[in-house]
Formats: structure tokens, sequence, C-alpha cells
């Protein structure tokens, strides 16, 4: 590095600036010098606040950007500390509220302090609207009132049975002691599910699913899926309806995922549908497709967007989380698929999702 170059540094960092180039950035950037006197207010904060660049650009910071902290004090004011602390380079992220003329609302601001040789040279405010990570924060809020909801009516149910069973247990005959245990087996179960459901939608939501691909026999699979519901006494023998079209190609997919969506889809068709659940399994040479679809009220064509969002129930208020049409969309698309709701020819819903035929992913 030469002469030139480290007092070129400090030179630029105190000079002007491009104030065009930061109409590129995504989010609202608001720079002022030491004073507070702005100098860039691009066109994403113009967006974000309701107030023109151009008037705001040489009027002083608190005029055009007044920034209240949770108590109510000016945020400028109360930063001079900071900005006269020579080793102080920001703030970090914090929630203030901008006190507009017509309205107010509340962002997310961090703070870069630029110093040339321990002196401040300007103050970069960065803001993000506050929409987005409150929905998360419901999102989660949803989850675990959910979670909590589902979980005390069987863990209540285990713990009943369980303590009265302690307590007389030679008052029971052997027939009430296994009604007793396989209801606390059956409550067990359903913990589980819900369990690995969140675990499900934790993996999802943090983009962490992994795809183990092999070959599957589909059919044989979609057999047993519809076997052990008829077994499990989740549906009578004669419930159900599978049909093949066409020759279905070599099929690489992850079998316990594809599995769970065959499981999520069923059930689906079997609590909110009505009479015969019809599966048809249709082969193409790019991949196959399978419709799951029943003869009841069908999903109304105004809600057939929100089906796979999170805790949608549709107009049954039943047992579950409404998580299982979310996980089956996300578990489609890790293998490179689709997924959808229409009305089938019967009147009732029909969820079809097509996966795509393929070798093995390594690396």
């Amino acid at each position: 590095m030469t002469a030139d170059d480290e007092t070129a540094g400090p030179a630029m960092l105190d000079g002007p600036l491009p104030a065009a180039a930061f109409d590129l950035l995504p989010d609202a950037v608001v720079v002022t010098d030491a004073a507070g006197t702005v100098e860039v207010f691009n066109r994403a904060a113009s967006r974000l606040l309701g107030t023109p660049a151009r008037p705001a650009v040489g009027r002083h910071v608190t005029e055009v950007l007044p920034l209240l902290d949770e108590r109510g004090n000016d945020w400028w004011e109360c930063s001079a500390v900071s900005r006269r602390m020579p080793r102080v380079i920001g703030q970090p992220e914090r929630r203030l509220t901008y006190a507009g003329s017509d309205h107010d609302r509340d962002v997310h601001v961090t703070v870069q302090f630029t110093r040339v040789a321990g002196r401040l040279v300007r103050v970069c405010l960065a803001l993000r609207d506050t929409s987005s990570r409150e929905r998360l924060e419901r999102n989660r809020a949803d989850l675990v009132a959910t979670v909590a909801h589902e979980l005390r009516s069987p863990l209540t149910s285990v713990k009943g049975f369980t303590a009265t069973l302690l307590a007389k247990w030679d008052r029971f005959t052997d027939e009430q002691k296994k009604l007793m245990l396989n209801t606390v087996n059956t409550d067990a179960d359903r913990v589980t599910r819900l369990l690995a459901e969140v675990l499900d939608v934790s993996r999802i939501d943090s983009g962490r699913i992994q795809v183990r691909k092999q070959i599957i026999d589909l059919p044989a699979r979609l057999r047993a899926v519809l076997e052990g519901k008829v077994a499990s006494g989740a549906a009578g023998p004669g419930r159900f309806v599978l049909r093949e079209e066409g020759e279905l190609p070599e099929m690489w997919v992850d079998p316990d995922k594809l599995e769970q969506v065959l499981h999520n889809l069923v059930d689906n068709a079997l609590r909110h549908g009505a009479g015969t659940v019809t599966v048809l399994l249709r082969g193409e040479e790019s991949g196959t497709e399978v419709r799951v679809s029943d003869e009841g009220d069908g999903v109304p064509e105004a809600n057939a967007a929100r089906v796979f969002t999170k805790f949608w129930r549709g107009a049954s208020r039943g047992n579950g989380t409404g998580l299982g049409l979310y996980i089956a969309k996300a578990l489609i698309e890790a293998h490179g698929g689709t997924i959808s709701v229409g009305r089938a020819e019967g009147g009732g819903a029909e969820f079809r999702f097509f996966v795509p035929a393929g070798g093995p992913v390594f690396g």
C-alpha cells in the first residue's frame, strides 16, 4: 500500500457520497454528517417513511427522521454521548418509533458511526420495517399456543389413566386394564406425532430439510399406507380405491418423507372429507403424479391459496395442528415437485402432487 492509498481511505470517508448508489440498496438508508445534516435519503427510506427524498437532504435528521425510544426520548439527543466517544463505532439494532407528522410507526434501526482518526465524520442509519419480524413472532406464538393446546388433552388422559391404574390396580378387570392402557398408548402416539410435526416445521423454517433419495416401489408404499389406516381403525376396508394409470418411471425419492406426505394427504381426506377416498397413481416419462380425492364438500376456491399455510384447518376444527399440509408442501418441493388442491370429479377435494423422476443425488 502506498502513501497515497493510506490517505485516500480517510479522504473518501470524509468526502462527498455518491447518493444515487444508495438507491440500489433494498433497505432504507439515511446518512448524515457529524452535525446531523442529512446527506443521503435513499428511495427505500422514502417508501418506508412516506417522506420525499429531495426535500429531506440538507435538513437536520431530527426534522425528517424524528426517532423516539421506548420512553419517548429523542434518539439523536440520547445518542450524543456515543457520537462523542471515539471508540464507539455504532449501535446494534433496536426498535424505535418514527414520529411522523401524520402517523407513527415502529422501525428497526441499526447505526454505524464513521470516524477518521477518532473524529466523527458521518452517521449512517439503516432502517427496516417491523411487519415481517412481527409476523414471524406471531407464527412462533401461534405454534407454541397450538402445541400447548394439543398436548394438554393427551397428557391429561395419560396422567389420569396411569394414576387411576396405580391407585386401584386390583379393582379393575383385565379387559378394563387393557382398555385404559390402549388409550394411554394411543395418546402417547398422538404426542409423538405432534412433536415430530413441530420438529419438521423447525427444519422447514430453518432450511434444514435433508432428502435421502433411493429407489422405491411407490405403489407398494401407498398400499402399505392405506392398509395401515384400515388396520388402525381409522377407516373401513371399503373406504379406499387405488388406481394406477400409465407406466411408472424409476423413482428416486426419500421413502420416509414421501410416505409422510401420503399419510398427511390420506389423513386429511379422512378427517375433512367424506365417502370414498380415491388415490390415483399416474406415471409419466418425466415423473409420477399422485391424486388423493374424496367425496366431501371440497375446498372453497377462495381458500385454495391458504390450504398449505400453517395452522389451516378449514371449516372443521377437530383434532390436528393444521401443520400436515404445510409440511407436505415443503417435503414435495424439497424433491423438486409441486403440489396443489382442486375439486374432484365427485365434488370433494382433490390434492395433486407431482414428483419428478431422476437419479440419486451425490455430495
